[in-house]
């Protein structure tokens, strides 16, 4: 009986770390509705792209990212925000890394914010991608906001450093915009979220979390690299003052394994 029973567990364990093998190249597009009153008129039902946390490098190969980048293109979309961790650890990628995201189409551009991953000052690499990103036309907020408009309507996207490795400011983005008008605040790490004490800002887009990357079959992650536990692990959260949408990610970090976590690139509709 018990012989019998260690065949089974170990078929079981087999399967699953095959899977957690397999998981990680399993990239999907998911829809999601944003509904808030603030959305002006010219940007619902709009395509907006989110995606985040590509870990560039070892064990994500050119080919796994130039894939990402026609799948975002595929989806025709009129604004792509990226939520950073663009490269793992090597710095001599941000070139490569960002030719292939200048190939990404979309109306009102393509913006993002940095990750920790992309924060790190040794070796330059925080100066190497911000550099690399330039040249592709890909406007990193760092601690920065843009307007976006069309006629008489407008809406802002703002940007603040990384929570672990940076400083946040969040006085470009808030400064000059009304309680009235539509605000998205990127921010790579969903942990930021929680001392926002502003109702102008409508969404946080964030990453970071993977999803918990490794979960007892979606339902609970031993690590979701928050301080919060499982409450920004995936999904929409409201909180206080915003809505904070966390998105499971491209790539994965420390092993290139995933469990009930599958990667994902998020198709944002404002409603």
């Amino acid at each position: 009986m018990l012989k019998k029973f260690f065949i089974i567990f170990f078929i079981f364990g087999f399967i699953c770390f095959s899977w957690a093998l397999i998981e990680p190249f399993q990239l999907k597009v998911e829809s999601n509705e944003i509904i808030d009153s603030d959305v002006p008129e010219f940007i619902k039902n709009k395509k907006i792209i989110f995606a985040a946390d590509f870990h560039f490098g070892h064990y994500f190969s050119t080919e796994r990212l130039e894939k990402v980048v026609r799948l975002i293109n595929e989806q025709n979309p009129d604004l792509v925000l990226l939520g950073g961790d663009y490269i793992n650890k090597e710095p001599n990628l941000a070139d490569d890394t960002f030719r292939i995201f200048g190939k990404i189409k979309a109306k009102y551009g393509v913006y993002g914010v940095l990750g920790n991953h992309d924060s790190v000052l040794r070796d330059n690499r925080k100066i190497r991608i911000l550099e690399a990103a330039n040249k592709a036309n890909i406007k990193i907020l760092l601690n920065e906001a843009v307007w976006i408009s069309e006629g008489n309507e407008r809406f802002k996207i703002g940007g603040v450093g990384d929570f672990w490795h940076d400083t946040q400011n969040l006085e470009p983005t808030i400064g000059d915009a009304k309680t009235d008008d539509f605000v998205i605040l990127l921010s790579h790490n969903p942990d930021f979220s929680e001392f926002l004490e502003t109702d102008k800002i409508d969404l946080v887009l964030s990453g970071h979390t993977h999803g918990g990357q490794v979960t007892f079959f979606g339902l609970y992650a031993p690590n979701t690299q928050s301080s919060f536990g499982q409450k920004y692990r995936e999904g929409l959260v409201k909180n206080q003052y915003s809505q904070v949408f966390v998105t499971h990610g491209v790539g994965t970090t420390l092993l290139p394994i995933r469990f009930f976590a599958k990667p994902e690139i998020n198709v944002v509709v404002l409603k």
